[in-house]
């Protein structure tokens, strides 16, 4: 697994954190990877149908982009699978998940890109994780490492990161 870049929301609020400070266990530890039904995006009927256990801490959604593989292409896609607000409050309000990875360049769906954001800056501190290639690997239990560049003041940066079965 490949990944571009992480977003830390630093730019959206002065309490916001930055790459500098970021706690890197949040980064680095068991995470579960799912499939969001190919049809839909990350929506409040979606989240419950996914029965993310209490607890987990790190999830990775594979959505209908990796099928897609609008990773791959060249032109931003607008129809790309991401959060819907009422699955993004959803999530920050029955779950424990402090990291989100998502397969494509925006964890919030293109039509409800603002309001989603909102949710989980709002919420609580998660972390999003965005460009994923999740492609070729089974839905299950991981340990996932997220290693960022430590760009003083900034609000996002590069990263690596690697599953480990």
């Amino acid at each position: 697994m490949l990944m571009r870049r992480a977003i830390f929301f630093y730019h959206y609020f002065d309490a916001g954190f930055d790459v500098d400070t970021l706690d890197l266990a949040t980064l680095n530890g068991p995470a579960l990877l799912v499939d969001v039904p190919r049809h839909m995006n990350i929506t409040a009927e979606a989240m419950m149908a996914l029965n993310i256990p209490k607890g987990v801490k790190r999830v990775l959604f594979r959505t209908l982009n990796t099928a897609m593989n609008l990773m791959w292409k060249k032109e931003f896609d607008t129809s790309y699978g991401g959060f819907m607000k009422d699955g993004a409050e959803w999530l920050v309000e029955n779950t424990d998940i402090k990291l989100v990875g998502v397969d494509y360049l925006s964890t919030a769906a293109y039509e409800d890109l603002i309001p989603s954001h909102h949710v989980f800056l709002e919420g609580r501190d998660i972390i999003l994780v965005e460009g994923l290639k999740l492609d070729n690997i089974d839905a299950g239990v991981y340990t996932v490492h997220c290693l960022p560049l430590r760009l003083i003041g900034a609000e996002g940066s590069p990263i690596r990161c690697i599953l480990i079965k």
